[in-house]
């Protein structure tokens, strides 16, 4: 029988796998209803700013740098909570969601899924107007 024994303190940036390119996979997870909104990357900077500020901050690997999610569209993620995988080489961010998790609009990155033909369909609703909020300022 299982039991919920705490365990002893450990830091949990020292128990962090980074891959390779000193990365690790982080899915947002809607900290209400579970819905998934988004996998992005963390580096240990972008992960301590997280710890630090509660807002989400990722590494963007196409642009090179920290990427606060937020910033340019005001769609911040409000951290609630912070899982770590058994394996140590995933996080799950359980936040509030401003606005849509998603640069197309969508509420959720995952707003398609696989119909009963193998085809992809519309399952989410756009949250936020995205041409408008990432219109060059």
């Amino acid at each position: 029988m299982a039991t919920n024994t705490p365990t002893t303190s450990i830091d949990f940036l020292d128990n962090v796998k980074f891959d390779k390119e000193g990365l690790v996979a982080a899915i947002a997870q809607d900290a209400e209803t579970n819905k998934v909104l988004m996998l992005a990357y963390m580096n240990r900077e972008s992960l301590e700013i997280t710890l630090r500020d509660k807002k989400a901050c990722y590494w963007s690997r196409s642009r090179k740098e920290l990427w606060l999610k937020g910033a340019t569209s005001g769609n911040y993620q409000e951290v609630k909570e912070i899982l770590l995988d058994c394996d140590g080489d995933a996080i799950v961010l359980k936040i509030k969601q401003t606005g849509g998790a998603c640069h197309t609009g969508y509420e959720s990155c995952f707003y398609r899924r696989v119909d009963a033909n193998n085809q992809l369909e519309i399952c989410d609703q756009i949250v936020y107007d995205a041409e408008s909020a990432y219109a060059k300022k």
